[in-house]
C-alpha cells in the first residue's frame, strides 16, 4: 500500500505520519474547534492534539510539530481580526513572546529526549488545568462580584491602549477601565507555559490565556488577541526546532506538513469567524466557555492516571 496517495474516496494515507483518514475531516474538525477556542484567545491546537492522538492514532513526537504547523496557518486570520478591532495589546504580546520563546526551546528537548511517553507529564498538566478551570468557575459564580466589561458584551468603541511600561509593571486601558500586571510575573509565567507549549505543540496560548484572566485579572477581550499573536510567533520557532534540530535515533520529530496544512486551512476559517463573533458574547459567558474547555482538557489528561496505576 503506497503512502501519500488516495486509497479511495474516504481514505488517504499521509506519507510522513502514516495517518489514514478522509481529506475533509482534518479541516472540518479544525474549523469547529477553532470557532470556539479563538473567542477565548486559544488557537485550538491544544484540542487538536488529543484528536490526533486518540482519533487519528498519531502519537509520535512529530505530532507536536504538526500542531505547530496548524498554528502557523490558522492563527493569522484571528490576529488580523483582533488588530482591526483595536483589541491587540502589543505590550502584553511582547512580554509573552519574550518569555515563551526560550521556553519552547527547552520544551523541544524535553519532548525529543525525555518524554517519548508523556503520560506522567499529562497528569501534571491535567492537575494544573483542573485547578485553573475550578478557579474560573468559582470566579463567575453568582456569589462572587466581579467587574465585568460591557454588560451584555464588549462595547463597540472599546480599544486597548498601553499607558505605562516600567521594569516592574505594565498599565493599560480598555474602554473606560484601567488594568495592570506584573512584568516579571508575566514573563516567568510565559517561560513556564512555553516549555509546556513546546512539548505538546500548542505554542503556549492555550495555557497562558486562562492564567491571564484568572490570576492577573485581565479582561478576556484584551488577552485573546495578544495570546494568539504570541502563539503564532512562538510556533514559528517551534516548527523550526522540530524540523531542523537533531533527535535521538529512532525518534521522529519533523512535522507532517500536509496534515498540518489541512488542519490550518480549517482553523484559519474558524478563527476568523470566532474572532468576529467574540465581541457579541457576554464576558461571563466567555469565561464560562473558557473554564469548560479547560476542564474537558484536564479530564482528558487525567485519564492517563488509569494507565499508570
Amino acid at each position: 500500500m503506497r503512502r501519500g496517495v488516495a486509497l479511495d474516496f474516504l481514505h488517504y494515507e499521509f506519507a510522513h505520519s502514516g495517518v489514514v483518514t478522509s481529506l475533509w475531516l482534518p479541516p472540518l474538525m479544525a474549523f469547529l474547534i477553532s470557532l470556539v477556542t479563538s473567542m477565548v484567545g486559544v488557537s485550538g491546537a491544544f484540542l487538536l492534539l488529543p484528536f490526533q492522538m486518540s482519533v487519528l492514532n498519531y502519537t509520535a513526537p512529530s505530532v507536536s510539530g504538526t500542531n505547530l504547523v496548524f498554528n502557523l496557518i490558522a492563527i493569522p486570520s484571528g490576529v488580523y481580526r483582533y488588530f482591526r478591532e483595536g483589541r491587540m495589546l502589543w505590550s502584553l504580546n511582547g512580554v509573552i513572546v519574550a518569555g515563551t520563546l526560550p521556553g519552547v526551546g527547552v520544551g523541544y528537548y524535553v519532548r525529543a529526549y525525555h518524554l517519548h511517553d508523556p503520560g506522567l507529564f499529562k497528569v501534571f498538566v491535567g492537575m494544573v488545568l483542573l485547578y485553573l478551570s475550578l478557579h474560573l468557575l468559582t470566579d463567575i459564580a453568582p456569589w462572587r462580584r466581579r467587574r465585568r466589561q460591557g454588560g451584555s458584551g464588549m462595547e463597540p468603541e472599546s480599544v486597548a491602549r498601553t499607558e505605562t511600561i516600567a521594569p516592574s509593571r505594565i498599565t493599560f486601558t480598555f474602554g473606560a477601565d484601567t488594568y495592570s500586571f506584573s512584568l516579571p510575573g508575566m514573563a516567568l509565567l510565559a517561560f513556564s507555559v512555553g516549555i509546556i507549549g513546546g512539548i505538546y505543540g500548542i505554542g503556549g496560548g492555550a495555557i497562558i490565556a486562562p492564567f491571564c484572566v484568572a490570576i492577573f485579572g485581565l479582561p478576556v477581550y484584551t488577552v485573546a488577541g495578544a495570546a494568539l499573536a504570541a502563539t503564532f510567533i512562538t510556533s514559528i520557532a517551534g516548527v523550526l526546532l522540530y524540523s531542523l534540530l537533531p533527535a535521538p535515533p529512532g525518534v521522529v520529530t519533523r512535522p507532517d506538513w500536509l496534515l498540518g496544512v489541512l488542519f490550518g486551512i480549517g482553523g484559519a476559517l474558524g478563527m476568523y469567524v470566532g474572532a468576529r463573533l467574540q465581541r457579541h458574547v457576554p464576558h461571563g459567558a466567555l469565561t464560562l466557555l473558557l473554564a469548560v474547555v479547560i476542564l474537558l482538557l484536564a479530564m482528558y489528561y487525567l485519564t492517563e492516571l488509569l494507565t499508570l496505576l
